[in-house]
């Protein structure tokens, strides 16, 4: 049952990034009209000159970090109608290289107005740890929920967050759509970058599971370093991918909302199978947000956010609710 879910998954991202021939043929179809047909009511008439403010302007405040730009994922000359599937990965090395090294000396160089977040997350980490041991004991688990838990978690494994990030990359590179490439490769630098982090912790603080030892969450006393509790895989790498997704695509607040269910449900899940505590997922989770925030940040080329694709004119037609708007929300 675990595996068809996954499966359902999976299907349905590629599915959401990929732009199919008909609605491609759609595109061709009102390409020529589109130059001719007047400005909607609800829409103001694109200034050749003066990029729309999601290019130019709010794009380059998505980021909470606001990392100086380097290098970006998607340059002009990859372009999908400029370069084939690979040429755009040939960077991704040197760039995680680059990430690795910002991200062990952050404390080093995190400026005051950033500092906050460390003070926060760190905060409620710690907070979270002294607690672990009482709040695991005294949580509710039936084994329905226990058994719910493990399925969910599946949701969480490179084999199923992998293809998500192929979906939008491949997808988008055979329909035309840069955007989608673009959400694809940071996914791919975010996962490695995050993976990274996450072994080289666990081995590092080396702390035991729930159902380990005495239960207490023992830090450097688990025996299986690179399967160790702190932080949860699971989280970093959810949050990683969920973090990037919703930068990505800001304008449709259900996107949002339905990367960060998905990231959400599998901590919970985490938590349900009692495989983590509730510190590990709030480290983990926190951290894989902000890799994501930083690697966006430094890759992202406001440039695709000028003209939108067709899969962002489908979603602009999509809403959640039936007082939610259909226009466009920038």
């Amino acid at each position: 049952m675990s595996r068809s879910l996954c499966g359902l998954v999976v299907f349905f991202f590629i599915v959401s990034g990929v732009e199919g021939q008909e609605l491609q043929e759609l595109a061709g179809q009102q390409a020529p009209q589109q130059t001719a047909a007047p400005a909607a009511a609800n829409q103001t008439p694109v200034n050749q000159d003066k990029p729309p403010a999601n290019a130019a302007g709010q794009s380059k405040d998505r980021s909470v970090l606001k990392p100086k730009p380097a290098g970006e994922a998607i340059k002009p000359k990859d372009y999908s109608d400029a370069s084939g599937y690979w040429h755009p990965f040939s960077r991704m090395p040197k760039y995680v290289v680059m990430d690795q090294k910002a991200i062990w000396t952050s404390p080093f160089h995190t400026s005051k107005k950033d500092a906050k977040w460390w003070l926060i997350f760190g905060g409620a980490t710690g907070g979270l740890i002294a607690a672990d041991k009482y709040i695991a004991r005294n949580a509710p688990n039936p084994a329905w929920l226990d058994h719910l838990g493990n399925g969910v978690s599946y949701l969480g494994e490179p084999y199923v967050l992998l293809p998500i990030a192929a979906g939008f990359y491949f997808g988008g590179t055979k329909y035309g759509s840069d955007h989608f490439r673009e959400t694809g490769l940071l996914a791919f630098e975010t996962l490695a970058n995050v993976t990274i982090m996450q072994f080289a912790l666990k081995a590092i603080f080396d702390r035991q599971r729930p159902l380990e030892g005495q239960g207490n969450g023992e830090f450097w006393a688990s025996g299986t370093r690179w399967n160790s509790s702190f932080p949860s895989g699971h989280a970093i790498e959810t949050f990683a991918l969920a973090s990037v997704i919703a930068h990505e695509y800001p304008h449709k607040r259900w996107v949002q909302i339905l990367a960060y269910s998905y990231a959400g449900g599998v901590v919970g899940a985490r938590l349900a199978a009692n495989k983590h505590f509730p510190g590990d997922v709030m480290a983990g989770g926190a951290m894989g947000w902000f890799v994501g925030d930083y690697v966006y940040g430094k890759r992202h080329n406001p440039n695709l956010d000028k003209k939108p694709t067709i899969t962002q004119r489908l979603f602009d037609h999509v809403h959640v609710g039936g007082a939610y708007p259909t226009g466009p929300t920038y």
